[in-house]
C-alpha cells in the first residue's frame, strides 16, 4: 500500500467516523427503514448526477446481477442493521463492532480463493479488537434480549461489508469505480422502496434528523462509497477494509474537538494498538523508502 492510500483510508475513515453518531441522529425520528432507504435514495441522486456530469457510461446489462449482489451485502444490509442497532447500543459500541469487518474480509477472501493466508493480516484484525476496546474505555451495558440483538445486528452488518468488500474489488476489476458504485445504489434503492414507503407514516421529520440523513447519505454513502471503490480498485479487499479499525479513534477525537470530552492518558495504548492493527492489515509502512 502506497502512501496515497493509505492517507484515502485516513480520510475514509475520517467521514466514517461520524456516522455513527449521525445514525444515532436520525434513527430514532426516521426508524431504521426510514434512515436506510432515504439514505441509498440520496447518495443514489449523488452519484447518478455525478455520473451525468463526467458522462460516464452505466455498466452493460449483462453486468447488473453481480452489482446488484454487492449493493445487496455492502449497502442494504448495513443501512438496514446499524440504524436497527442503533436504536439500543451507544454510538461507541456500534463502532467497535464494525472493527470486525476486517477479520470478516480477511477470512472471506482466503476462503474465495481471492487472497492468499498472511498471518501478519489476521495478527493486525486481533490487534486492531483488542486496541479499540481500550480506546473506546467502553463500560458495561445492561444485557438484556435487545442489547444482545443490536450487538448480532452490528456484527452481522460487519460481516456482510467485509465479505462483500471481496466482490466490490472483483467488481471494480471489469468497471470503472463510479459506474460500480452508482449501480449499487441503483440496485439497493429498488430493494428499500417498498419497505421505506411502508415505513412512511411513522417517520417525524425533525431538522436535527434531517440533517444527520442529508450527510449520511451525500457524504458518507454516496461520495465515501465511491472513494472507498477507487481504493479497492488498487489495494487488497481485506486491506480497504482496515478503515474500520480507524473509525472509533476519529469518533474519540470529533468527541474531544468539538464536545470537548475527555481524552484519558488510558486510552493511549489503544491508540498505539490500532495504529500498528492498521499497518500490519494494510501492510503500508511509512519508513519504507520507495525505489
Amino acid at each position: 500500500m502506497l502512501a496515497r492510500h493509505f492517507f484515502m483510508l485516513v480520510l475514509l475513515s475520517a467521514t466514517w467516523g461520524g456516522s455513527f453518531v449521525l445514525l444515532r441522529i436520525a434513527t430514532p425520528a426516521l426508524g431504521p427503514w426510514g434512515v436506510a432507504g432515504l439514505r441509498c435514495l440520496l447518495a443514489t441522486g449523488v452519484l447518478a448526477l455525478i455520473m451525468h456530469a463526467t458522462r460516464m457510461r452505466w455498466p452493460p446489462r449483462s453486468a447488473w446481477p453481480a452489482l446488484a449482489f454487492v449493493g445487496l451485502l455492502t449497502l442494504v444490509c448495513p443501512y438496514v442493521l446499524f440504524p436497527l442497532a442503533a436504536l439500543v447500543l451507544p454510538a461507541g459500541y456500534s463502532s467497535v463492532l464494525n472493527t470486525t469487518a476486517p477479520l470478516f474480509g480477511v477470512l472471506g477472501a482466503v476462503a474465495l480463493g481471492d487472497e492468499k493466508l498472511a498471518i501478519r493480516r489476521l495478527i493486525g484484525c486481533a490487534l486492531g479488537l483488542v486496541g479499540v476496546v481500550l480506546l473506546m474505555q467502553l463500560g458495561p451495558v445492561v444485557v438484556s434480549t435487545t442489547t444482545i440483538l443490536g450487538a448480532l445486528a452490528c456484527t452481522l452488518a460487519a460481516a456482510t461489508y467485509g465479505i462483500g468488500a471481496i466482490f466490490m474489488k472483483r467488481a471494480t476489476r471489469d468497471h470503472d469505480a463510479l459506474p460500480v458504485a452508482a449501480a449499487a445504489h441503483v440496485a439497493a434503492s429498488v430493494v428499500l422502496l417498498i419497505p421505506t414507503v411502508l415505513a412512511g407514516p411513522r417517520i417525524q421529520v425533525t431538522w436535527s434528523g434531517m440533517f444527520s440523513l442529508v450527510i449520511l447519505g451525500t457524504v458518507t454513502s454516496g461520495l465515501m462509497y465511491w472513494a472507498s471503490l477507487r481504493l479497492m480498485r488498487e489495494v487488497a479487499a481485506s486491506a480497504a477494509t482496515a478503515a474500520a479499525f480507524l473509525i472509533p479513534f476519529f469518533g474519540v477525537a470529533w468527541g474531544r474537538l468539538f464536545l470537548a470530552e475527555p481524552f484519558t492518558s488510558g486510552m493511549l495504548p489503544g491508540c498505539r494498538l490500532v495504529l500498528a492493527a492498521t499497518l500490519l492489515v494494510t501492510g503500508f509502512n511509512p519508513l519504507r523508502r520507495r525505489s
